[in-house]
C-alpha cells in the first residue's frame, strides 16, 4: 500500500473512531478535522471523508457529521417504484423497506441510497431516503403529452408527476406515443428530473405497443445475440448425427405422441403407455435439449440470462431461438427427435413404484390437441376427429384411466386442490384484443399435468437418492404470520378449520373440500391461496408443500425453462455413471447459480405476463365503457374493492366513488359504511359499470351500477 493510500486509511479509521465515541450528536467538520490532526494531510482527510460518504458510513447533517451505524442509518438499493411509494432492499440482509413517495428524494430503481427508519404504520420496516450514494442508469416507460408548449412523459409507474422531456429531437415521436426514456438531469424530487426519449413503441392506446414497452423496461429481449443465432442455425442444419441412432434406445416404432394446445409450436413432451397385469408403464419423453445446448456455449449463456420463455396474448418470447424451440428440439409429428425419457411404473392404486431414465430417439405419431382429445373423452367427437385419433384412441382411454388413479392418489396424500382463474385473450389479425374469456381446463389438460408431475417427482427423487447437485422445485410451508391471519379470517366468516399449531397440506385440503359446495368457496379458495408461500428453485430438496410431495423438480420443459435444461445436463452425466464427487465438483456451483437466477427470471416473467395481459384486457374494455356487468368482489383493500367479471377482467371501484358515507376497512376482507352497516365483502356479487380503461397502464375503473344493492348485516 503506497504512503498516500496508507494515510487515507488511517484517516478513515480515525474519523470512524471519533464519530462512534462520546456524545450521540453531530460533530462539526472543523472539530473532526482538528481531532484527526488533518492540517498536514488535509487532502487525504478529505479523500477519506468522501470515501466514507460514498460507502454510506458517514452522513452530513445540518449541524455536522455523524456515524451512520451509530444513528441507525443503513445502505440499500431501490428495487421498485410505484406512483406514490417505493421499496428498497437493505444491503446487509436484503430486508425490504417501504418508502413513502415524499421520502424518496427522487431516487430511481437501482440507486444505492442511505436510509433512515421512520415510524411504521404497518409493522413492516418503513424508511426515508436521506442520501443517494450511487445513481443507477435511470430508464422508464411512459406516455408523451404536451402541456403549455412543452413535452412531458407521464411515467407508467415511478411517480405521479409528469417529467419534462429535453433533447427530444433525436428520436421521432407523436403525442400519445408509448416511449422508453432515460433521465439526463436529476432533481431532488421526481418532478424535477429531466428526460430524453430513446425509443418509441407506437400509440399508448394499442396494447401491443404497451406490451413491447413492458418487455423492454424489464430487460426481456425479443432478438437473440448473433453468436446464439449462429450456433442455433448450425445445430439445426446438422440435424441428427448417424451415431446417435446407435447410442440411444430406438423408440421410433412405438406409439408415442404429443398433446398440447393447437397453437403450440415448442413441443417439449410426448407420452406413451402400456398396461400390464399389476401395473401401468407410462413413458414420458422429453426433448433432449441439453444434447444440443452445451454448458457455457453462447446458447447456454443466453438461455441462463433469459431463464424462461415469456408467453402473453398470442405471442411468445422464447428462451431458445426458433431453430431449436420450434425446430430440431420440438417433438413435431412424423420427425425423428432425440429425447430424454423416463419410464414410470405405477401400481393399480396410482402409486409410483419404480422408474428408469434413458436416452432415446422417437418419432411422434401425431400432434394431439387438447380441445380435440377432450371431445373424444367426453363422447362428443366428430367423425373427423375420431378418424384423426383412430390409432391412438385406446391409448388415450388408458391414459385417462391412469390419470384418474393419479388424481385420486394426489387427493389421498392431502394435496390441496386450489383453483385459479386464468384468462384467454382473443386477438384479431391487427393484434387487437377483441375478447376475453376464462381459460378452461379439460380432461386432457389434467392428464398431461398428472403425467408431468409424476415425471418431475421421479427426477427429483433420483437426484436426492444419488446425492448429486440439483435444481429442485421447492414450496415452503406457510409462515406463522400467514397461517394466523388465515385462521383469523376463517373464524371471522364462520368456517371451521383444524385446530393445529401449523397447517399441513391435508389441513388446507380439508378446508377447501368442506367449502367446495358452499357459496363462500371462491372466497375461501382465494384466502387459502394467499396464505401460501411462492414456489421457487433451490439446490436443496425441502419438498413441495402445495403438491404434498417430498421430491419435486422441473424436468419436463427444457425448451422453455432453464431449470429443466439444468437438471437434464446433470441427469445425463449421472446416468452415464460419473461418480458423486465428480458431479459435486462440476455442478454444485452451477446448480446454486441456476436456482437463484431462474427464480428471479420466473418472477420477472410472471409480472411481465400479468402486466401485458392487463393492457390487452384494458384495450378490450375500452369498447365497453358505459356498459354494465355482473361481477364478484375479488379483493378488498383500504382504498376500495376489486371486482372480477365472469370473463376474468378485473377492475377497481375506488372508495372515492362509493356512495357517500363513513367507511372503515377491517384489514381483512370487508369495507363497512358505519351508519348504515352496509358492507362490501370479499366474494359478494355486485353489479358494476365500466367507466374507464387505460391501455397504457392496464388499469380498469368500475363504479357501482345504478340501483346496485350492498349487503346489510342483520
Amino acid at each position: 500500500m503506497n504512503e498516500s493510500k496508507y494515510s487515507v486509511e488511517k484517516y478513515k479509521n480515525k474519523i470512524m473512531t471519533f464519530l462512534n465515541q462520546g456524545r450521540k450528536k453531530p460533530m462539526p467538520r472543523k472539530e473532526l478535522a482538528t481531532k484527526c490532526r488533518s492540517s498536514k494531510g488535509g487532502d487525504n482527510f478529505c479523500i477519506a471523508l468522501d470515501e466514507l460518504f460514498t460507502n454510506g458510513l458517514v452522513f452530513e447533517r445540518k449541524r455536522g457529521l455523524v456515524s451512520c451505524e451509530r444513528f441507525g442509518y443503513f445502505t440499500a438499493t431501490i428495487t421498485r417504484l410505484n406512483k406514490t411509494y417505493g421499496f428498497a432492499k437493505k444491503t446487509d440482509d436484503n430486508t425490504e423497506v417501504f418508502i413513502p413517495g415524499k421520502f424518496l428524494m427522487g431516487a430511481m430503481p437501482g440507486d444505492i441510497v442511505l436510509i433512515s427508519l421512520i415510524e411504521s404504520r404497518s409493522g413492516s420496516p418503513e424508511g426515508e431516503v436521506i442520501a443517494i450514494l450511487e445513481e443507477n442508469l435511470s430508464r422508464m416507460t411512459g406516455t408523451v403529452v404536451q402541456e403549455s408548449g412543452s413535452y412531458y412523459i407521464i411515467p407508467d409507474t415511478m411517480a405521479k408527476s409528469h417529467i419534462r422531456l429535453d433533447c427530444f429531437d433525436n428520436v421521432p415521436f407523436e403525442i400519445g406515443d408509448k416511449v422508453l426514456a432515460e433521465i439526463i438531469t436529476r432533481g431532488s424530487r421526481h418532478s424535477e428530473h429531466r428526460a430524453r426519449i430513446i425509443l418509441t413503441f407506437g400509440s399508448a392506446e394499442n396494447a401491443v405497443s404497451c406490451a413491447n414497452s413492458i418487455l423492454t423496461i424489464n430487460g426481456i429481449e425479443i432478438e437473440f445475440p448473433f453468436k446464439a443465432i449462429k450456433e442455433a442455425k448450425k445445430i439445426s442444419n446438422a440435424g441428427i448425427q448417424d451415431f446417435e441412432y446407435n447410442n440411444r434406445e430406438d423408440l421410433r416404432g412405438e406409439c408415442i405422441f404429443t398433446i398440447d394446445s393447437e397453437e403450440a409450436k415448442d413441443l417439449d413432451d410426448a407420452i406413451s403407455i402400456t398396461k400390464h397385469k399389476n401395473y401401468y408403464e407410462l413413458g414420458v419423453h422429453i426433448a433432449d435439449v441439453s444434447y444440443y445446448v452445451k454448458g457455457n456455449s453462447a446458447l447456454d449463456k443466453e438461455a441462463l440470462c433469459r431463464g424462461t420463455s415469456v408467453y402473453y396474448a398470442n405471442k411468445v418470447v422464447p428462451m431458445l431461438p426458433k431453430e431449436l424451440s420450434n425446430g430440431i428440439c420440438s417433438l413435431n409429428p412424423n420427425e425423428d427427435r432425440l429425447t430424454f425419457s423416463v419410464f414410470l411404473k405405477v401400481d393399480l392404486e396410482g402409486n409410483l413404484t419404480n422408474y428408469t431414465f434413458k436416452k432415446t430417439i422417437i418419432n411422434s405419431k401425431i400432434k394431439g390437441v387438447y380441445a380435440e382429445i377432450n371431445t373424444i373423452l367426453s363422447g362428443d367427437a366428430t367423425p373427423e376427429i375420431l378418424e384423426k385419433y383412430a390409432h391412438v384412441k385406446n391409448d388415450l382411454l388408458l391414459m385417462n384411466e391412469l390419470a384418474d388413479l393419479l388424481i385420486t392418489c394426489k387427493k389421498r396424500r392431502g394435496a390441496p386442490q386450489i383453483e385459479t382463474a386464468e384468462s384467454k385473450l382473443i386477438i384479431d389479425e391487427n393484434d387487437v384484443c377483441i375478447g376475453v374469456a376464462p381459460r378452461t381446463r379439460g380432461k386432457s389438460e389434467m392428464i398431461i399435468e398428472e403425467f408431468m408431475l409424476l415425471a418431475n417427482e421421479a427426477a427429483a427423487n433420483y437426484a436426492r437418492i444419488k446425492e448429486v447437485p440439483f435444481v429442485y422445485r421447492i414450496h415452503e410451508e406457510p409462515n406463522l404470520e400467514k397461517t394466523e391471519k388465515l385462521k383469523e379470517i376463517l373464524q371471522k366468516i364462520g368456517v371451521s378449520y383444524p385446530i393445529v399449531d401449523s397447517f399441513k397440506p391435508a389441513h388446507l385440503a380439508q378446508i377447501l373440500d368442506n367449502a367446495r359446495e358452499s357459496p363462500m368457496f371462491p372466497v375461501i379458495n382465494t384466502i387459502v391461496l394467499r396464505s401460501m408461500a411462492k414456489a421457487k428453485y433451490a439446490p436443496e430438496p425441502i419438498g413441495h408443500f402445495g403438491l404434498a410431495l417430498a421430491d419435486y423438480a422441473h424436468f419436463t420443459s427444457p425448451i422453455r425453462r432453464y431449470p429443466d435444461l439444468s437438471i437434464h445436463r446433470i441427469l445425463s452425466d449421472t446416468i452415464m455413471g460419473y461418480d458423486a464427487k465428480w458431479l459435486e465438483k462440476r455442478y454444485s456451483t452451477f446448480a446454486a447459480n441456476s436456482s437463484e437466477k431462474s427464480s428471479h427470471a420466473e418472477v420477472t416473467a410472471m409480472n411481465v405476463e400479468r402486466d401485458c395481459e392487463d393492457c390487452y384486457k384494458a384495450e378490450y374494455m375500452q369498447k365497453h365503457i358505459g356498459e354494465e356487468f355482473d361481477g364478484m368482489i375479488s379483493s378488498v383493500v383500504e382504498f376500495g374493492i376489486y371486482v372480477m367479471l365472469d370473463n376474468t377482467v378485473e377492475g377497481l371501484i375506488h372508495i372515492n366513488s362509493f356512495p357517500s358515507g363513513n367507511y372503515s376497512y377491517d384489514g381483512f376482507m370487508s369495507i363497512t359504511e358505519q351508519l348504515s352497516n352496509k358492507k362490501y365483502t370479499l366474494g359478494d356479487k355486485v353489479r358494476i359499470k365500466c367507466v374507464k380503461a387505460t391501455v397504457s397502464t392496464g388499469d380498469i375503473d368500475f363504479v357501482f351500477a345504478d340501483g346496485s344493492d350492498l349487503q346489510t348485516e342483520d
